[in-house]
């Protein structure tokens, strides 16, 4: 028996029952969810950095797109605040590092 106390993707207890294991799941209510989705977004942010893989960051954006759908937003609500953010404060192209500010 293996405990995971996490929240997974769709299809996961399927592929787990299809390899010849049982799962026990429950449906989270919509604060559980948030709070799960939460910690879901750091597990895939860490798991990025850990692996340098760009597949670890299709799964931060899997979360994203979760995390978009639970507030009733879109990727093109979230791109158009992007934007406007890129525009007013700029992106990360010039690599710049800040070192300290002195008044």
């Amino acid at each position: 028996m293996t405990k995971h106390n996490k929240l997974v993707r769709d299809k996961i207890p399927s592929i787990i029952e299809a390899n010849g294991e049982k799962t026990v799941t429950i449906i989270l209510d919509n604060e559980e969810y948030k709070k799960e989705l939460d910690k879901k977004i750091l597990e895939e942010i860490k798991e990025y950095l850990k692996s340098d893989d760009v597949e670890e960051l299709a799964d931060v954006l899997e979360v994203i797109y979760a995390i978009l759908e639970y507030k009733k937003l879109t990727m093109n609500d979230l791109e158009n605040i992007r934007k406007m953010k890129k525009e007013k404060r700029g992106g990360f192209v010039d690599c710049i590092f800040l070192i300290e500010t002195i008044r």
